[in-house]
């Protein structure tokens, strides 16, 4: 069970990388994708170039907290919860704040990666 949770984890920073590349326009996850552009609060103090360095940045970093907390999650290193929890945290709070503020394509902003990094920040406290 542990290893399907350490894999789940890794999977999960994984995918941030994902959204890096469409916050730096390497790809479109999906046509017509905007995402980061439009934040509620990004787009309101930084140029559209900046907050797509800010947001593509912030998704390396996150990337690396999965990942890095899932492997000491697997050798059963004493620090790699609080890691899980900054990252999940991170991302969370990186998703909403990238939102453009329409309930629209809402898919496309994150949601998912919201409703996982809910599942991790509440399941690291009480199953992990």
């Amino acid at each position: 069970m542990k290893t399907i949770i350490v894999i789940f984890i890794i999977l999960h920073g994984l995918i941030h990388l994902l959204y890096f590349g469409q916050s730096l326009r390497y790809f479109e996850l999906q046509s017509g994708m905007v995402w980061p552009d439009g934040s509620w609060l990004f787009s309101r103090c930084l140029s559209i170039s900046a907050v797509r360095m800010l947001v593509g940045g912030l998704c390396i970093l996150i990337t690396a907290g999965f990942i890095i907390s899932g492997i000491g999650m697997l050798l059963n290193l004493g620090w790699w919860r609080l890691l899980l929890v900054i990252s999940a945290a991170l991302s969370l709070l990186l998703f909403i704040l990238s939102w453009d503020e329409v309930w629209q394509n809402i898919d496309d902003q994150g949601i998912y990666s919201i409703l996982i990094n809910i599942v991790i920040l509440v399941g690291s406290e009480i199953f992990i």
